[in-house]
Formats: structure tokens, C-alpha cells, sequence
């Protein structure tokens, strides 16, 4: 019976297919805004609280609603920021959940035994997949994903109502070896214009975690490299139904910080795990080993963003996770559209 309930529940998760294409997303207009302000305080910690009618309020929205959610800012480096609408394929704006299964209430942040590890040594640091791992100059993680582009999460940026005050100036660090016998240092690369989804600006009154995510575009290309996206599948169909991510821990300055952990449980747009972390690890690139039907082989690829901590009150009972978003297939294609400028060469990926 267990298995059967658990088979009814996976049925309520989105998913792209192998081979078939992504929803279309079209940029329909472009706007010039005001300039940002950039008085809101860097978040390196993101805590929101999820009752039943938070779980359940997206599955009545139409699809234009839905697309909505998908518009986006652009803000530059001089300041200047635009909003671009976007059109998207009806088919792909269900926004159904599924209940979140753990009864289980739990200490925050660190379960139980800390199970992070520091990655040290020159030869593990540059090695992949840990040299994908950047940090962000307002205090978060970030995660490389295409020659030029850094993805993160858009309260690293941006506090739901405007930009933070770092992120005018706004850098991405990468951890260097250090010549001789010295710690590793942090070079310091330039930004030249952030993306975030409208579905996070909107959120005035309380703060969804649910498009916590947001690109960066560095000035110049790096020359390491980076990790692959693809649309999240459910948990099942990844190795071992476990994720991994680095970050930049705050109480271990200095250091990278791996960890991995089995997903408790996931919705739509959200997954639920007990990986642990500490503030400055928002923004790290959550991948999972994903099946890859070409190369006929598990291939490490993006599947989410770390965003943070969520006390989740399911029939009167709390609940406490840390909190990753899921990249679906709409996400993934604006996205896709973001890095690759082209919405068309993102339809068959």
C-alpha cells in the first residue's frame, strides 16, 4: 500500500520527458524601470514559514498567471534596470504539489552530527566539481554554469522588494591556490548584469522560496569549468535519491564546504532535504548524478539551488527542512533563454 500511495504522489511532479522539448518561452517586451535604490540588507540567511494554504494557493492560478511569474529584471552595472515580459506555452503552467510525507520536527540547520566536510589541497579545490563553486561579493554561493554566467539565489540580490546594497558593485570570487604554503585566496571577478524572475520580486508580503534564483553575468569569461543544467526529475530517478552541493559556510571563513544528503520529500517548485548548512551557503548549485540516455551513462548536473530554511505546518504539525528550488522545465528554459540569448537553441535540450 505504502508503495503504491508513494507511486499516486510522484505522479503530481512535472516532468520533461528524454528527447522532448522544453515548454516555449518568448520574450515579448522590454521596459526601461527606474533606477534601483539599493537599500535593502544582504540576506545570508533566507527563513520563510509554509502553512496549508501556502502549499496550495499556486495550484488555482490560470496560466497567465503562471506566466507572469516568469517576467524578469535586468539590472546593470551602472545601475539601470529594465523588465522584459515573456510568453509561455500553456501546457507547461500546471503548478500542481505534492505534500511534503516527513512527521518528523528536527533541529535547524545542523541535524544531528555535522556532515559537512572542508575541502582543502590545491588538487581538490581546482578539481571539478568543487572549482564550479564561486562566492558571491554580498555574501552567498554561486555555481558556474555556462563559460560566462553564474547561477545563484535572487535573495543573495535582492530582498523581494529591492536590490541589496552590494549588488551595484556586485563580484564574484574565485578560490585560487595560493603560491608556496599560504591558505587559498579569492580572485575577484566583475558582474556585468544580474537576471531575477519576477516571481521573486512580487513577493512583498511574505517571501516564496519558490523562484529564489538568479543569474549573473560576468564582464569577461572564465576559463574553468562549469556545470550543466537540466530540468529536475523526481527524486527516484537520481542516484542513490541524493543531492550534493558546495558553499562558502560563514562560520568556516575561508573554506569550501561540501556536503550531501537523500531528499526527504519535494513539490513542484521546491526540494525538501537535511543536508546541513550555515548562512552563505544560499546560492550553492544543488546536482544530483542524472541519467544520461545518450551518453548512456550518470552525469552530475544542476538540478536546483540551496535557498535555505522553511518551518513547513502541515495539519497542525511543524515540520523543518532546509530548502533547495527546483529547476522545472519552465525555469530551466528561461534560464536556457538568459545564458543563451536564444530561446530557440534552448528547445531541444
Amino acid at each position: 500500500i505504502l508503495l503504491v500511495v508513494a507511486i499516486l504522489l510522484l505522479s503530481f511532479l512535472p516532468r520533461t520527458a528524454a528527447g522532448s522539448s522544453l515548454p516555449t518561452l518568448v520574450p515579448r517586451s522590454t521596459v526601461q524601470l527606474g533606477r534601483a535604490r539599493f537599500s535593502a540588507r544582504p540576506m545570508l540567511e533566507l527563513a520563510t514559514r509554509c502553512d496549508q494554504a501556502c502549499v496550495r494557493r499556486e495550484a488555482v492560478l490560470l496560466p497567465q498567471d503562471f506566466q507572469e511569474y516568469l517576467f524578469y529584471e535586468t539590472l546593470y552595472a551602472n545601475g539601470t534596470r529594465t523588465l522584459t515580459t515573456v510568453e509561455l506555452s500553456p501546457s507547461e503552467g500546471s503548478t500542481e504539489r505534492r505534500w511534503p510525507r516527513r512527521r518528523t520536527r528536527r533541529k535547524r540547520q545542523i541535524y544531528g552530527t555535522d556532515g559537512r566536510f572542508s575541502i582543502s589541497g590545491n588538487h581538490f579545490l581546482m578539481d571539478y566539481p568543487f572549482s564550479t563553486t564561486v562566492k558571491i561579493s554580498t555574501g552567498c554561493t554561486g555555481v558556474l554554469v555556462s563559460e560566462q554566467h553564474v547561477l545563484t539565489a535572487a535573495h543573495c540580490v535582492h530582498d523581494g522588494r529591492d536590490y541589496v546594497k552590494g549588488a551595484k558593485k556586485i563580484k564574484v570570487g574565485f578560490l585560487t591556490p595560493a603560491n608556496g604554503t599560504g591558505r587559498p585566496v579569492m580572485r575577484w571577478a566583475r558582474v556585468r548584469r544580474t537576471q531575477v524572475p519576477k516571481g521573486w520580486i512580487q513577493s512583498l508580503n511574505s517571501l516564496s522560496m519558490d523562484y529564489d534564483y538568479a543569474l549573473l553575468e560576468l564582464r569577461k569569461p572564465h576559463r574553468r569549468l562549469h556545470m550543466e543544467l537540466t530540468v529536475a526529475p523526481a527524486a527516484e530517478e537520481m542516484a542513490g535519491k541524493r543531492i550534493h552541493f558546495s558553499g562558502f559556510d560563514s562560520d568556516r571563513p575561508g573554506e569550501l564546504v561540501y556536503r550531501f544528503c537523500g531528499v526527504e520529500d519535494e513539490t513542484a517548485h521546491l526540494i525538501y532535504q537535511h543536508c546541513d548548512a550555515r548562512p552563505g551557503a544560499s546560492g550553492s548549485g544543488v546536482y544530483g548524478k542524472v541519467w544520461d540516455p545518450v551518453q548512456h551513462k550518470w552525469e552530475r548536473k544542476v538540478i536546483g539551488i540551496f535557498s535555505g530554511h522553511q518551518w513547513l505546518e502541515v495539519g497542525g504539525e511543524q515540520h523543518d527542512y532546509n530548502v533547495a528550488v527546483r529547476l522545472t522545465a519552465p525555469k530551466f528554459a528561461q534560464i536556457c533563454y538568459w545564458i543563451r540569448g536564444d530561446y530557440k537553441s534552448c528547445q531541444n535540450e
